[in-house]
């Protein structure tokens, strides 16, 4: 499966599965097994290292202890339009994960910034002070 110009799944490690579904189809969701449960084993591709360790941060509880992505797709009523919608939502997952994440640099706030805030501070604190009760002579 193809799931952009550098990355490429091996389908041995997707295994899918038709169960049946909750959701639109009337009486038919019933009696057929629509809906499509797709599992993706994580720990056993050849995605690099920092991409895996992404993808297990975005899986969350989708990600079971063997390391296996399981998403489950019932939204429509063929089993094909299933099937496709469980193999896109991977492929946008995979795609998400593949993005470096920006580095954070540590900033420090100027020292006129630092004074603009104390001296708005000094100033509320005494607009407040003055709304207490005059003081007893």
């Amino acid at each position: 499966m193809q799931v952009n110009d550098a990355i490429t799944l091996d389908e041995r490690l997707i295994e899918e599965r038709f169960v049946r579904a909750s959701g639109p189809g009337g009486q038919h969701v019933n009696t057929t097994s629509s809906a499509v449960q797709l599992r993706f084993n994580l720990a056993a591709s050849d995605l690099p290292e920092p991409v895996k360790q992404r993808l297990a941060r975005l899986a969350g509880s989708r990600l079971t202890s063997e390391g296996v992505l399981v998403l489950q797709s019932d939204l429509h009523r063929s089993q094909a339009r299933n099937r496709e919608d469980a193999r896109e939502r991977l492929r946008a997952l995979i795609i998400k994960a593949s993005h470096t994440p920006k580095p954070r640099r540590a900033t420090r706030p100027t020292l006129a910034s630092i004074k603009r805030q104390k001296t708005a501070k000094a100033r509320r604190a005494t607009i407040k002070a003055l709304r207490g009760k005059p003081a007893e002579d």
